[in-house]
């Protein structure tokens, strides 16, 4: 797993949508980090941060935001999500089933 700045990870992130347009995902996760690499480790700083990961079938990315760079970071993510869901497929309502409407006696 590769830990880019917050830039680098948009970038990163932006070329991953582009090669799995046609086929494939891209499964984003975000969570608390407490900004230790191992349980042991007592020492850590009170800074909330926030880890960021974007898989595809053969590339990982991360990278860390702290809560002063969350704002300009969710103005481009969000962006960057409303440029590249257009290839999102339709949902067909003709198939499913509807209930059957019983009549008690």
């Amino acid at each position: 797993m590769v830990l880019l700045d917050n830039d680098g990870f948009l970038l990163a992130l932006t070329k991953m949508f582009q090669n799995t347009r046609s086929s494939g995902s891209v499964s984003i996760t975000m969570k608390k980090y407490d900004g230790r690499t191992t349980k042991n480790n007592k020492d850590c700083p009170n800074d909330n941060l926030c880890l960021i990961r974007a898989a595809t079938n053969n590339k990982k990315i991360s990278t860390v935001l702290s809560n002063k760079e969350v704002t300009k970071f969710q103005m481009s993510y969000a962006t960057l999500l409303r440029g590249n869901m257009d290839a999102l497929k339709k949902h067909d309502k003709s198939k499913e089933k509807k209930p059957l409407k019983r009549k008690d006696v």
